[in-house]
């Protein structure tokens, strides 16, 4: 099972082609550019490098959030088209899962927190249940310390947002707060292929018309109006 997996749910931009449980290429880019003037390219030199066309692969997983509005509409405009052009399943995984599979926890907890700007993060939170991470608490917003209240067991923190408020985290939590690794932090591609891959396994993917990014936040523009109409 070959899938072309895209991330672009913050600063950095991942692509991966798979095959199985086998990586065939994978480019990562961390920039502070629009990740529109990149991703097409890195697409196609990844293809390159695995020596398929962007068409012959059985699958397109994309993160479908929660993260960069922006970032967001970007990776899943893209791989939504090319789900369409071949006619081949899309699959959508969230970033907070997949920052959570690469945190290799060894604590009860795993956090991960992609910074949200304005002071607050996006967080959900899994227990560790013999090496298999379950949701514990569903994905939301809030600021640092709200998400701190929730945690009640030693926990490993992951993602941009756990480097951002590293200090915060310790502050409250002292010796309960553990950091994965600094490569953790950045969502890889190959982690999305690979949970897509399992969702494939068991006949799971999601529908192509209707298949959306999951913000968690409203817009700024929502936000706006619901001011206004209050």
């Amino acid at each position: 099972m070959r899938i072309l997996a895209v991330d672009t749910a913050t600063t950095g931009c991942s692509v991966a082609l798979t095959d199985g449980e086998r990586l065939l290429a994978e480019i990562n880019l961390a920039s502070t550019q629009t990740h529109s003037r990149h991703l097409v390219g890195m697409i196609r030199d990844a293809c390159r490098l695995a020596e398929l066309a962007v068409g012959g692969v059985d699958a397109y997983a994309v993160v479908k959030g929660p993260g960069s509005f922006t970032g967001l509409r970007i990776g899943v405009s893209t791989v939504k088209g090319l789900s369409e052009a071949a006619g081949r399943p899309i699959i959508g995984i969230s970033a907070l899962q997949t920052l959570a599979e690469q945190a290799a926890a060894s604590t009860p907890l795993v956090c991960p927190l992609i910074d949200a700007r304005r002071g607050e993060v996006y967080f959900s939170t899994y227990r560790v249940i013999d090496a298999v991470l379950a949701e514990r608490h569903p994905e939301d917003v809030r600021r640092p310390d709200q998400v701190l209240h929730k945690i009640d067991a030693p926990c490993t923190f992951v993602g941009n947002g756990a480097v951002l408020y590293r200090s915060i985290i310790r502050d409250n939590l002292g010796d309960r707060a553990y950091f994965s690794h600094s490569s953790a932090h950045f969502i890889r591609a190959s982690t999305v292929a690979r949970l897509a891959w399992k969702r494939l396994g068991i006949g799971d993917s999601d529908e192509r018309t209707h298949f959306i990014p999951a913000y968690v936040r409203k817009s700024d523009a929502q936000i706006g109006r619901r001011s206004r109409h209050s």
